[in-house]
C-alpha cells in the first residue's frame, strides 16, 4: 500500500520546508500531498496560492487537495503551477466534465473526494467517469482529527462496485487505522500528523506506515 505524506500549513514557507524534509525519505518521483483549504468550504484556511510554486523546485510529484468552493475556477492555476494530481470534492464542483477535460489537457490525474457524511450512493454516480477516488475519513480542513470508522463501508462499497478503481484514504491515519483501511480495500493512505509529528522523526513515521 502506497503512503503519501500530507502537508497542512498556513504559509508557503512551512509548506516548502516540509517538502524539502520529505525529499530526504521519499523515493525518486514520490508523491507529496498538499492540503489547500479556503476557509469557506472548510472551517480553517491554509496556504492556497499556486503562484508561490512558480519558481519552487522539487523532485517530488505534487498532489494538491482542493478543499475549496468552485474548484473549476482554480484548477488551471494549480495545473500550470506544476500539480500532477488534483483532489476535488463532489460536494463543491458543478462541472465535472470541464474538470476532467482540463486535467487531461495537462496530462495530470484527477481524484474525486467525498466528505465522511456524503453517502456512497452519491459517489457511485461518478464511477463511470472517474477511476480514482479519495475517501476522506475526517471532516475537511484540519489536520490531527480522529478517524471516522463509518467510512470503511464506503471503501468496501467502492471496491465492490469496481475492483479496478484506485482508492486513497485521507485523515486520521496511524498504524491501527492504516491496517483497517488496507483490509477494507484501500490502495493509498495519506497521513500528516503521524508522519510529521512522529517522536522518532518523519522518516520513521513514513517507514512504519509503509511497512504495513
Amino acid at each position: 500500500m502506497e503512503v503519501i505524506p500530507a502537508i497542512n500549513e498556513k504559509t508557503f514557507e512551512e509548506v516548502a520546508k516540509k517538502i524539502k524534509i520529505s525529499e530526504d525519505f521519499l523515493p525518486v518521483n514520490g508523491w507529496i500531498h498538499i492540503d489547500v483549504a479556503d476557509g469557506v468550504f472548510t472551517p480553517n484556511k491554509t496556504w492556497n496560492n499556486p503562484d508561490d510554486l512558480a519558481d519552487f523546485k522539487t523532485r517530488l510529484k505534487l498532489e494538491v487537495h482542493l478543499m475549496v468552493e468552485k474548484p473549476e475556477q482554480q484548477i488551471e492555476n494549480w495545473l500550470k503551477a506544476g500539480a500532477k494530481r488534483l483532489v476535488i470534492h463532489l460536494e463543491a464542483f458543478t462541472e465535472p466534465n470541464f474538470i476532467l477535460s482540463e486535467v487531461k489537457k495537462y496530462n495530470a490525474e484527477i481524484v474525486l473526494s467525498a466528505n465522511p457524511i456524503t453517502p456512497a450512493d452519491a459517489i457511485s454516480l461518478y464511477l463511470g467517469s472517474f477511476n480514482f477516488f479519495q475517501v476522506l475519513a475526517v471532516d475537511p480542513g484540519l489536520a490531527g482529527q480522529k478517524f471516522q470508522e463509518k467510512v470503511l463501508e464506503k471503501i468496501k462499497f467502492l471496491r465492490s462496485r469496481n475492483p479496478a478503481v484506485k482508492i486513497e484514504v485521507d485523515g486520521g491515519i496511524d498504524l491501527e487505522t492504516a491496517k483497517i483501511v488496507k483490509t477494507s480495500g484501500a490502495d493509498i493512505i495519506v497521513s500528516a500528523s503521524y508522519i510529521y509529528n512522529n517522536s522518532n522523526g518523519p522518516k520513521a513515521g513514513y517507514e512504519e506506515l509503509s511497512a504495513i
